[in-house]
């Protein structure tokens, strides 16, 4: 399993990688597309859309299942990934390079309460049990 040192991680298995503007930038992690398999539609929250810390905010569907999406953070949503209409196996290519959407944070400190990598792994390993 992949799971960078330098990116935050939820519960319910987005990443979050903190850009130097104090902007945030959210996907899902490998272990999520692993567990998806060939995603192959994503639907992502509305640009200007604010959003809450845990809410549910779009949906990525695979050949097998469909999971939800939820906001690690509070924010304004700023920018999405709109190539992912057309690419949404992207995902599964490089699920940390593959970013869903951004957000500006309204309360920057609500990141302290993420994991940090090895927290996720632990998370990520009782899972697949």
């Amino acid at each position: 399993m992949s799971t960078p040192a330098d990116l935050k991680y939820n519960q319910s298995h987005e990443w979050v990688r903190i850009e130097a503007d104090g902007t945030a930038t959210i996907g899902i992690t490998f272990h999520a597309q692993e567990q998806l398999g060939d995603i192959v539609f994503v639907q992502y929250p509305e640009v200007g859309r604010s959003l809450g810390q845990g809410e549910e905010c779009g949906v990525i569907e695979s050949v097998k299942a469909a999971a939800d999406i939820y906001s690690p953070l509070s924010g304004d949503v700023i920018a999405i990934n709109d190539r992912l209409d057309t690419a949404p196996q992207s995902i599964n290519e490089d699920a940390y390079g593959a970013w869903i959407f951004k957000l500006k944070l309204s309360a920057p400190g609500e990141v302290a309460g993420l994991l940090d990598a090895a927290a996720y792994e632990k998370v990520a390993e009782a899972d697949k049990e």
